[in-house]
């Protein structure tokens, strides 16, 4: 029996993650869960909202499945999410956003991957106060960095034959940060013939997006316009509520929902676990129980299909109910 890290955080955190594990092993796949909790809570018993006991685990079973944490806004701790890439080098973050056809939206058919740089760029984390009017972040970028991630979404590319890779900067501005990541994807799309590759401005590319998504294949994108982008795209399918994301580097990999942790509706049964299901999916695929996962997939489309949806997607069900109506459609 295999073992993967649960982390487990706050807000609507453990209600999602008792859907997922409970659809997870009804499936017919066994796992070993071994449950790790993070967030604000733990900073009165063990000082810090991400104990060094979460990062062993993940290190031990070299795969983890994560649920929301709350991120405090301009104050307070730093992101556990940023926290666990820099610390595990999960230097890749792909979301992909894919159109379900029981969930209307003003898009049909829309299949993009945002792939994100995820150590480096203002998400560094290098700030400080210059004085008490003016505050100043570094926006770090380099090459190595820029090679791999470019290389990551190349390969993506091929494994799942994808036609072709979009670079999005603002590197007519950020001449020097940007266009190094620029000119990298460049360099490395060369040695790629079979993948086609263009280049976008950020402003343009969300401008486009809106208008004509159908257009995008592969986002290739650095860390701040990777997630701002990813939202946005999330949006033209459904919602953060389905949309999914995988945080790979060359030794660990840790799948979550792009969403937050929704503490306005945490404990009213309420939450949708869409997000964090096909996240485990995409870690069963990427674990090679890939039977597993298209059964499950295939119980979600049945479920929307049959109209049984959570109140975010326009339905009436909540999250237990809607947790039990996958797993009768298993």
């Amino acid at each position: 029996m295999r073992s993967i890290t649960l982390i487990m955080g706050d807000g609507i955190a453990p209600e999602i993650s008792e859907a997922v594990m409970k659809i997870v092993d009804n499936s017919g796949l066994k796992i070993n869960w071994d449950i790790q909790t993070a967030g604000a809570d733990l900073i009165e018993t063990e000082g810090t909202p991400l104990p060094k006991r979460v990062l062993e685990s993940v290190i031990k079973n070299k795969i983890a499945l994560k649920s929301p944490v709350t991120t405090p806004i301009g104050k307070g701790f730093r992101s556990v999410n940023v926290q666990l890439r820099k610390e595990l080098d999960l230097y890749a973050n792909s979301r992909p956003c894919c159109s379900f056809p029981s969930i209307k939206t003003p898009y049909d058919k829309v299949d993009i991957v945002v792939v994100r740089e995820n150590t480096e760029d203002l998400y560094a984390g290098i700030e400080r106060q210059v004085d008490e009017n003016t505050a100043e972040s570094i926006k770090i970028i380099t090459r190595d960095a820029s090679i791999r991630i470019a290389e990551f979404a190349f390969d993506y590319a091929v494994r799942n034959n994808r036609k072709e890779v979009c670079a999005v900067t603002k590197a007519n501005i950020c001449k020097l940060s940007d266009g190094l990541f620029l000119n990298c994807a460049r360099e490395v799309a060369d040695k790629y013939s079979d993948i086609q590759f263009r280049e976008i401005l950020v402003d343009n590319c969300c401008m486009q997006l809106v208008q004509n998504p159908n257009q995008f294949d592969v986002l290739l994108l650095p860390n701040l316009y990777g997630d701002i982008v990813s939202d946005l795209c999330a949006g033209l399918v459904g919602g953060l509520g389905i949309a999914q994301g995988a945080n790979i580097g060359k030794d660990y990999a840790v799948f979550e929902p792009v969403h937050g942790s929704a503490p306005d509706i945490a404990g009213k049964n309420l939450a949708n676990p869409t997000a964090m299901l096909l996240s485990a999916t995409e870690m069963l695929n990427y674990i090679g129980e890939k039977e597993h996962a298209i059964r499950i997939k295939n119980a979600i489309l049945k479920t929307f299909a049959d109209n049984i949806k959570t109140k975010d997607l326009g339905g009436q069900s909540s999250c237990s109910e809607f947790t039990d109506a996958i797993i009768e459609r298993l």
